[in-house]
């Protein structure tokens, strides 16, 4: 009679595919977790670079009397009326009126954390920031800032839009898709 010792004995090759696909199924979770918490990362710098650009415009503002008026700044998409910046870039700025920029206000204009290689319009799930101060009834008397955030559930969707000096309102986002439009209502 053959005896067998359970003391050599190894695991079985199920036993083997159970114990990876639950380290696999581990894994997966711990990567979801970790990307949301990225994009959970990103979101709130964008939201600080925005408010931190904002601020500056607004001590444009007071020292200039107009905020830079977009148009002058080679940026073509939305359209050549707006700033963007990818497009826009030069010298570490993009929000700009020709040569005339923030540089006196912000030693760099803030620039999407998960940068694209091209602007894409509207920025749904980030990439690039656009700003806007033309036209509408006041040309520089007003500014938008549309970006996107990763979390579409943000907050900042319900609060958002800005208001031309002719009235017009301007809200780029479904409420849904993270697009956020931020900025100055018109100064009259």
């Amino acid at each position: 009679m053959t005896y067998m010792s359970y003391k050599n004995r190894g695991f079985t090759l199920i036993e083997l595919l159970v114990v990876i696909a639950i380290i696999g199924l581990l894994a997966t979770i711990v990567m979801v977790s970790v990307n949301s918490a990225r994009a959970k990362a990103r979101d709130a710098k964008r939201i600080s670079d925005i408010e931190q650009l904002r601020k500056s415009l607004e001590m444009y503002y007071d020292t200039n009397g107009t905020y830079p008026v977009s148009g002058n700044c080679a940026g073509t998409i939305p359209n050549t009326g707006w700033c963007n910046s990818i497009e826009s870039l030069s010298s570490s700025h993009w929000v700009r009126d020709g040569a005339t920029n923030l540089g006196a206000f912000i030693k760099n204009d803030p620039l999407d954390p998960k940068p694209s290689t091209s602007a894409n319009w509207t920025p749904t799930g980030s990439g690039s920031y656009y700003y806007y101060a033309n036209s509408y009834g006041g040309a520089g008397q007003w500014y938008m800032i549309v970006f996107g955030l990763e979390n579409t559930s943000h907050a900042l969707q319900s609060q958002d839009g800005v208001t031309a000096c002719d009235g017009q309102y301007f809200h780029y986002g479904t409420g849904s898709d993270g697009v956020i439009t931020l900025g100055a209502n018109c100064a009259k």
